[in-house]
């Protein structure tokens, strides 16, 4: 009998900005639709999108994000778009609301914390954060060693001494 071969989809990236959470509380999430270029569109399909430096601010009752990158596309030619353009987020007029309410308030700003796809379209998942004190980033940290340590005690991989 000969081999099939199967032919597995490969799943575009998840880009993630794993610094935000140990920079932010993030108290509410919200998922934003992106109004992208077609060049952007396969870029980030092929994973050259970065989301680290990026943050979202609000103007005229519109979210747009800032400062995101995308790398210009290979193939793309004079098609090609600006690797750091302003790009609108589309939410719905009730979550812009929110989101205004919360960032008029003290401290609050609007943080990317994964970009993805979802039914073929780029989903950007968007956070109301306050920014953690120094304190608070080691206290987040001291947690963590100590849930870790506990865990490799119950699997009995570790010994320490309590």
């Amino acid at each position: 009998m000969a081999k099939q071969k199967t032919d597995k989809k490969k799943s575009p990236p998840k880009i993630e900005n794993r610094k935000a959470r140990h920079d932010f509380h993030i108290d509410e999430t919200y998922e934003a639709g992106l109004a992208l270029r077609g060049t952007e569109v396969k870029s980030i399909r092929a994973g050259k999108a970065s989301i680290n430096e990026a943050f979202a601010y609000l103007s005229n009752g519109e979210v747009w994000l800032k400062n995101m990158y995308i790398k210009p596309y290979e193939f793309g030619s004079y098609n090609n778009h600006d690797e750091r353009r302003d790009r609108k987020l589309l939410l719905k007029r009730k979550e812009i609301k929110e989101i205004d309410k919360y960032i008029n308030q003290k401290g609050f700003t609007l943080v990317p914390l994964k970009l993805y796809f979802k039914g073929g379209y780029a989903k950007l998942l968007i956070g109301l954060g306050r920014g953690k004190k120094s304190f608070d980033k080691r206290d987040d940290i001291k947690e963590k060693d100590m849930k870790r340590e506990i865990d490799r005690k119950i699997k009995g991989n570790y010994k320490i001494n309590l």
